[in-house]
């Protein structure tokens, strides 16, 4: 590393101004930071000093997106086996499987998004930001397997281009550019996004055991209510068919505890979304309506991307609200929202995505009224001093 180190300071003045390539300084500064923790400290006038600059943030997500990363894995090759009647495989075998499965289309994730990302800082003589480490990881983990590459690259072009870039870039998208990504895909090609077959590797293409069916838990339960939904300790573990990072409860809440504990991600959204959707899923409980309405409140927990989306996406320091009491409610409406819209939309089972984007846009307003609620509330109390 060492040598590395000196090679990048050894050409570093090529790249400065009146160097040979400063028209490359972004680029130059991307690949440093990227290998390096920037030598840059502030000197004066910071209001606040801590070592928890975008870069090491950024790694600690990816570092929380781990234990979902790695039983997605294992999990795409089970539901293979189990798709196929494969006996023999080992989980071993399984999760190389799906990890070889699964690598194509982070590649193709990171390969398309950072090009944009160092085009356009190019053209704006900006430096790179670290924000596309996680989209990057986070778009394949909310795909289904057997989804095209040209797809991904499409979908996250967009995603990168319209729903970030074109607001001013990293910190300024008023969308989650994941969940942006997955949208363009669910509205574009609604066929790779839906369906039993595009969950498990291989059933777009035919060749599964008769009478085997690769539906998720969400679909099952709109067609049949608890007839043919798996056990709930199944859906906690993750061991059912679904989007590659969404399926385990267990890991994704191991990354909950890793984001808590540095302060990363919000437990107030957490803990307020899961609030929020349990309190509606009780709501509808005791309508006493049939169907999806019976099925209990605890399942819209565990099933679909709810967990993932409150644990990785509705906690986005960018697109979701800013101060405390905004985060409670921000929180707890996304809940309902999800709830919702699960329940009382036939076409579409899941409500997590749309629920949180809806909300992203709502969150400026959210914060606008809290805000002024307690400007509103401090001239009352100088008003009767």
């Amino acid at each position: 590393m060492n040598f590395l180190l000196k090679r990048m300071k050894k050409i570093e003045p090529l790249f400065e101004k009146g160097g040979r390539f400063e028209k490359l300084r972004s680029v130059y500064d991307g690949f440093a930071t990227l290998l390096f923790v920037p030598d840059k400290v502030t000197s004066r006038g910071s209001h606040i000093r801590d070592h928890m600059d975008m870069k090491r943030t950024m790694t600690v997500v990816l570092i929380a997106l781990m234990p979902a990363l790695l039983f997605g894995s294992y999990n795409i090759g089970l539901q293979h086996t189990r798709a196929f009647g494969i006996n023999e495989w080992t989980m071993m075998h399984m999760f190389w499987f799906g990890f070889l499965k699964l690598l194509p289309l982070i590649i193709v994730s990171y390969l398309v998004g950072l090009g944009i990302e160092f085009i356009a800082a190019q053209i704006r003589g900006h430096e790179i930001n670290e924000g596309y480490l996680v989209t990057g990881m986070l778009i394949p983990l909310i795909m289904p397997i057997d989804v095209p590459l040209w797809m991904v690259a499409v979908s996250v072009a967009f995603a990168v281009i319209i729903g970030k870039e074109i607001f001013g870039g990293t910190g300024m998208n008023i969308l989650n550019p994941a969940l942006t990504a997955r949208a363009f895909l669910f509205f574009s090609y609604p066929g790779w996004m839906t369906g039993d077959n595009v969950w498990i590797e291989g059933l777009v293409k035919g060749g599964g055991l008769d009478g085997f069916s690769g539906a998720t838990p969400l679909a099952l339960a709109k067609l049949d209510g608890f007839a043919q939904m798996p056990s709930a300790m199944e859906m906690f573990i993750g061991t059912i068919p679904g989007s590659v990072g969404e399926t385990s409860t267990l890991a994704i809440l191991i990354g909950a505890f890793v984001l808590i504990l540095t302060g990363v991600g919000s437990w107030r959204i957490m803990l307020s979304m899961t609030l929020g959707a349990l309190g509606m899923g009780l709501l509808l409980n005791a309508t006493g309506g049939s169907g999806y309405t019976q099925i209990p409140a605890y399942y819209h927990l565990i099933m679909g991307g709810f967990a993932f989306g409150t644990v990785f996406m509705a906690t986005d320091p960018v697109s979701a609200a800013q101060t405390n009491t905004g985060k409670y409610i921000y929180g707890a409406l996304t809940g309902i929202l999800v709830v919702i819209i699960r329940v009382f939309n036939p076409a579409y089972p899941e409500g997590t995505m749309l629920a949180i984007l809806l909300m992203n846009v709502m969150a400026p307003l959210i914060d606008h009224f809290v805000v002024n609620a307690n400007i509103r509330r401090r001239l009352k109390k100088i008003r009767t001093a």
